[in-house]
């Protein structure tokens, strides 16, 4: 099985609001994928903490679950990112936060710089809750790109150990691609057969690589191929939110040159605001 086995899951733990539902819903996922667990806190270790989040722990400790507290001052980012080398961490949760007066979820700047730099797969959260909400739709990018085989088969192993019965692959098609200018008639019917034949290029690649899938991964779940056109990132993103995902899997992105920094580019437009649960496979 190429997908991604996440054998080692972590997560930055500060005290927040957020605490009891972020330490619930990395508990609840390590049982899912039946991995360990590393409570990631930068400051000095001391019992007060520790009892703190063993409180919140104990419960999925009866589960079985299988856990440690790592404690480290310094640079949170810096913290984190070592943190997660030395532990070999597969997959990091990373929480978002929710512009006030507005349901719309943004990264704070050390949670973005994490998620840039970060060397394993990442899961942000949108919206963490205490007790269990069901993942039933899953989202994942079917774009052109060496990456994408496996991660359209993450997102199938992701959907089989949560419960989910439907993903969505979206192959975005670039405007530039269809390279048509339409002012009449004519272009718009070259425009539009243009079109068809990518979108059925790309329901067949795609096709292919859900056919490579092992189906235990694929059986129950209802698959959906849908081409879009427009801003790679962008659509995906929209199209998440419009069809209400519980969860977008996408490719990371490869490593950012100058001009990435100037021009965002796929998934910058994903960090900027969170369409739903957004898990970054590395």
């Amino acid at each position: 099985m190429r997908a991604i086995a996440f054998k080692t899951i972590g997560i930055g733990v500060t005290f927040s609001p957020n605490l009891e539902a972020n330490i619930n819903e990395a508990a609840r996922l390590a049982l899912f994928f039946e991995s360990r667990l590393v409570l990631i806190h930068v400051g000095e270790a001391s019992e007060e903490k520790l009892n703190k989040f063993l409180a919140f722990l104990n419960p999925f400790k009866d589960q079985g679950l299988d856990f440690e507290v790592s404690f480290k001052p310094g640079d949170p980012v810096e913290v984190i990112l070592t943190t997660t080398d030395d532990k070999k961490v597969d997959l990091l949760i990373i929480g978002a936060l929710k512009k006030e007066k507005f349901v719309k979820y943004y990264l704070g700047s050390i949670a973005r710089k994490v998620t840039r730099k970060a060397t394993c797969s990442v899961l942000l959260l949108i919206n963490p809750s205490k007790e269990r909400v069901s993942c039933s739709h899953i989202v994942v990018n079917g774009l052109k790109d060496p990456k994408t085989e496996e991660t359209v088969e993450t997102a199938f192993f992701v959907a089989h150990k949560l419960g989910a019965n439907k993903i969505t692959v979206v192959e975005e098609i670039g405007d530039e691609e269809v390279s048509v200018k339409v002012d009449d008639d004519k272009s718009l019917r070259k425009s539009t057969i243009v079109k068809e034949r990518l979108r059925l290029r790309e329901e067949m690649r795609v096709k292919t690589i859900i056919g490579s899938i092992p189906g235990e991964l694929t059986k129950d779940i209802k698959i959906k191929s849908q081409p879009i056109f427009g801003k790679r990132g962008y659509s995906i993103g929209h199209y998440a939110q419009v069809a209400r995902a519980d969860l977008l899997v996408m490719n990371a992105p490869r490593k950012m040159t100058f001009w990435d920094r100037l021009f965002p580019h796929d998934i910058e437009y994903i960090l900027t605001e969170l369409p739903t649960d957004v898990l970054i496979i590395q």
